[in-house]
């Protein structure tokens, strides 16, 4: 009798989906950019979703990001971690010159995914870069993107220039002005709020108190944020302001960096003026100059200085708001006091300024010491670099151990002048 044959059933082995993302940007936020982009995300959505072999890993879409710089696209760079992290197989995107301009950032990004056995899909070009000559191809066309991002960063420059030359203003950003056909109109309530800074600073206050008093009061930057030292600063030493344009006193020399540098001779710089209605005064500008400069020279340290630590410096933190505390010289002497507090007041936070002298004689060494977390009530617990703790409670200086000799000669003086006037004119 023939052997007897059995037939086994075995299970369909499952297909494996490669699990596919797509890529998108464009280097422009105008209105046509953004529309492109989300026609694109929503075009590559359905693509990768309508394929049964493929999984959907997302579309990752940079937008208003130049290609020439990999450290600039938040979105680029999450791709990039998500394929390290092996969620993703293969990468469709339009083009190489949306992927980069740069030919060196994108040899290394290509290379790093082949190593890590991601596939890049190129479609205007119809390349993959795991196919056999994929990186040279990759390698030539990539050095046109980047020949044409020159290209177009030239005219750009150009363009730019050419206005320069003409007397037309470049920052449309500005505070206080709008720009209309060309030239610089004023907005009038803005413009007040400029005037205004001027008048604030003339009046001795600093740009910390002009930054509090218009926060406190709900003023608001142009793009409605908070102020800042470094917005009221540029505000004070824009010559913009007097009427007067001085174009061009920054370039950027590498259209792959993009870093921006000071023009201190290497292009023409362009002044005019008269170029347009003034919110301040020449005269007022001149003088806010010459007062930022007498308080920059009084309150500049020594080159050494700035290497020196105070005793405490560093160590001591806030337990309200988590800042460090910083030393201050006041009329009663030095004080640590919380950085935040010394920034915006009580309203940014409730803790106390401690006084040296209390420090000194608590704490006069802090060998050892980690930390010196600093707690209302007046408490301090101190953090040793071995774990133990050590809790310390000061008192307040009294009102007159916070006077200085001068405070208490001034008393003095207006005590023996009230006595001199009730003696000459006694009540009746």
């Amino acid at each position: 009798m023939p052997p007897e044959v059995s037939r086994i059933e075995f299970a369909p082995r499952p297909v494996q989906r490669i699990r596919v993302a797509a890529y998108a940007r464009v280097s422009s936020g105008k209105d046509a950019m953004l529309h492109s982009l989300s026609a694109q995300v929503s075009q590559y959505s359905q693509m990768i979703q309508s394929n049964p072999g493929w999984e959907y890993a997302g579309v990752y879409a940079d937008e208003a990001k130049t290609g020439t710089r990999q450290d600039s696209r938040e979105q680029f760079n999450r791709l990039l971690e998500d394929c390290r992290a092996g969620k993703i197989g293969l990468i469709i995107t339009k083009s190489i010159s949306r992927f980069a301009r740069n030919t060196v950032t994108l040899l290394s990004v290509i290379r790093e995914l082949k190593a890590l056995g991601v596939d890049v899909f190129f479609e205007e070009q119809k390349l993959h870069t795991l196919s056999a000559d994929g990186e040279l191809m990759i390698s030539i066309l990539g050095s046109y993107a980047q020949e044409e991002s020159l290209s177009a960063s030239e005219n750009q420059k150009w363009r730019i220039r050419k206005n320069f030359s003409e007397g037309k203003p470049w920052d449309a950003t500005i505070l206080g002005y709008r720009v209309k056909d060309g030239q610089y109109v004023i907005e009038p309530d803005e413009a007040a709020i400029v005037r205004r800074i001027y008048s604030m600073y003339l009046e001795g206050r600093g740009m910390q108190a002009i930054c509090n008093i218009l926060n406190g009061e709900g003023v608001e930057t142009r793009f409605s944020r908070s102020w800042h030292i470094s917005s009221v600063r540029h505000i004070l030493s824009n010559p913009t302001y007097t009427g007067n344009l001085i174009l061009q006193k920054t370039f950027r020399a590498d259209h792959l960096t993009k870093k921006k540098q000071k023009n201190v001779g290497q292009l023409p710089r362009y002044e005019i003026t008269e170029a347009h209605e003034p919110i301040v005064s020449q005269e007022t500008f001149d003088r806010v100059q010459e007062i930022r400069q007498a308080r920059a020279a009084r309150f500049t340290k020594p080159e050494k200085c700035y290497t020196a630590r105070y005793l405490y410096s560093g160590l001591i933190v806030c337990a309200c708001c988590g800042a460090h505390y910083r030393r201050k010289v006041t009329h009663t002497g030095p004080v640590w006091m919380c950085a935040t507090y010394n920034k915006v007041g009580k309203k940014g936070c409730q803790s106390k300024a401690i006084p040296e002298t209390v420090l000194q004689t608590l704490l006069p060494s802090v060998e050892g010491v980690e930390q010196i977390r600093a707690e209302n009530g007046n408490r301090l617990v101190i953090r040793f670099k071995d774990g133990n703790e050590t809790r310390l409670k000061w008192r307040d200086r009294s009102r007159a151990e916070s006077w200085t000799p001068e405070m208490k000669e001034q008393a003095r003086q207006r005590a023996k002048r009230q006595l001199v006037a009730h003696t000459t004119h006694p009540k009746e």
